[in-house]
């Protein structure tokens, strides 16, 4: 049996707007000179909040921490439609907004409670036949998407003042929230897309215990071993 090494684990990181997934990745690899690095589910470049990055063999771990539950918070701009269902997109179509309540939109927003079949958007990292489909969206290919059974477990609206609505949803794992702003406002009639996004919890893990990136980045690397969870307390 191997001993496990100190950073045999995984540390919670608190991305913010800018980079990708995978940049975080990358610039902790480089900067600790770690081999092995991954990170469990992906987070657009403009959404903040909670990535878990796996080291070593904490690696071994992703697939089992990435199925968890996850909680998002967010705002939602109506009126709007854009063609990744989130502020990065290009405008589609531009509809008045429809007189309504912060009652109103919640009673819209739980009839998504539930099982649903969700179809992931075009501008997504899933592959098809090996391609991811953002690469196939940026040269305007539309291609067929298989819907996804997702679940939600609560989506609630606790702020609006015309056009942006602040929410917050608690989902299973491969879910889109773009995908629900966008068919939030097709049932309003008016069209709507994600506006902003904070991951802020997945699986057992919060937000609250995570550390910021350019922190991570100016740790030593002892001061980094501190942080991290070990791989039993993971697995």
């Amino acid at each position: 049996m191997h001993e496990f090494d100190s950073f045999d684990g995984a540390i919670l990181i608190d991305k913010p707007a800018g980079p990708t997934s995978h940049d975080v990745v990358d610039a902790i690899r480089g900067q600790f000179r770690l081999k092995k690095v991954g990170h469990c589910g992906t987070l657009d470049p403009n959404a903040t909040g909670l990535l878990i990055i796996v080291l070593g063999r904490g690696t071994k771990l992703s697939e089992k921490l990435m199925s968890s539950d996850k909680v998002y918070e967010g705002t939602i701009q109506f009126g709007e439609t854009r063609d990744s269902y989130d502020a990065a997109g290009e405008l589609v179509s531009s509809l008045p907004v429809p007189p309504i309540t912060l009652a109103e939109l919640n009673a819209a927003a739980a009839t998504f409670v539930g099982d649903q079949m969700q179809m992931p958007p075009m501008v997504s990292a899933i592959k098809v036949k090996g391609v991811p489909l953002y690469k196939l969206a940026r040269k305007g290919i539309e291609v067929e998407r298989q819907p996804r059974l997702v679940h939600v477990y609560n989506f609630k609206f606790s702020d609006y003042h015309e056009p942006i609505g602040r929410f917050r949803v608690a989902c299973t794992k491969g879910f889109y929230v773009r995908s629900l702003a966008h068919e939030l406002g097709q049932k309003l009639g008016c069209g709507a897309f994600l506006a902003t996004l904070r991951r802020v919890v997945s699986g057992k893990f919060d937000v609250a215990d995570s550390i910021e990136f350019e922190k991570v980045l100016s740790l030593s690397s002892s001061e980094l071993e501190k942080r991290v969870i070990p791989f039993l307390k993971l697995a």
